[in-house]
């Protein structure tokens, strides 16, 4: 029996709209007892900020079946230094997936500058990281390399464009943990206990999600009910293992062995 990991914008949700079929299949999941879980390059919010949102939307989706980049990042804080210090920008998501791991929110001496998203960026703060990174020697981590995402009142600057800014500024590039990061990828089914071989990726996007899901060694499946159309598939040099119209148009019956 196949499982499935699947992203969250332009999968199952456009803004504030369900995509027409995602209870669906999501309730096909759930009848089928396949374990299944969505995966979020967004780190502002926590899994059960998310599951809320979801539920209120009508998606039968729990806390523990979302994993975010902020999760992804605390996971890869922990292995490389544990119990070490940090400075954050970012939200509740980051900062709490951080607290959770042992680690203390600092600018003093920190080991690193987590960078991931915010509603409100203070100049003072992207200041101290600079110069946390480039007089103190501070190793920059980012959540993920978007560098917009939409917003209800429209496209909004996400982490990859402060990144840049940093990087610019500061003379050292960050290392990105999100997706299409295959860290993030291999972080996830090891939260989910499964393997590759048996794990299929859904993504709305050439750039993040499938490539992700082919460097990780997944089957993956192009839905086009977010940012790339059938048109802009040729313009990679990989390919889907599947296209569908949207998750509407899935049975997960029809992938296991």
């Amino acid at each position: 029996m196949k499982n499935f990991i699947m992203d969250m914008d332009g999968v199952l949700i456009q803004g504030n709209q369900i995509i027409p079929g995602a209870d669906k299949f999501i309730t096909k999941l759930l009848e089928q007892k396949r374990k299944f879980l969505i995966l979020t390059n967004n780190p502002v919010y926590t899994p059960g900020d998310l599951a809320h949102r979801l539920q209120a939307l009508g998606l039968g989706i729990e806390e523990n079946q979302i994993f975010t980049s902020a999760l992804a990042t605390a996971s890869f804080l922990h292995s490389q230094r544990p119990d070490g210090k940090a400075f954050v920008l970012g939200e509740s998501g980051l900062t709490e997936a951080i607290h959770n791991i042992g680690y203390v929110i600092t600018d003093m001496n920190p080991d690193y500058v987590v960078l991931g998203e915010t509603l409100a960026y203070n100049f003072q703060m992207i200041k101290q990281a600079i110069r946390l990174i480039h007089d103190h020697g501070a190793r920059f981590i980012a959540t993920n390399p978007d560098p917009s995402g939409p917003s209800t009142g429209g496209l909004v600057p996400a982490c990859g464009a402060m990144a840049a800014l940093i990087e610019e500024a500061s003379g050292v590039a960050p290392f990105f943990v999100g997706k299409p990061n295959a860290l993030m990828m291999r972080t996830a089914l090891n939260y989910l206990n499964v393997h590759s071989e048996n794990t299929i990726m859904i993504g709305d996007r050439m750039d993040t999600d499938i490539v992700a899901g082919v460097t990780s060694g997944m089957e993956t499946i192009l839905v086009l009910s977010g940012v790339t159309k059938e048109k802009d598939i040729d313009k990679f040099p990989y390919l889907p293992t599947h296209i569908k119209k949207s998750v509407a148009d899935i049975d997960p019956k029809d992938f296991d062995d």
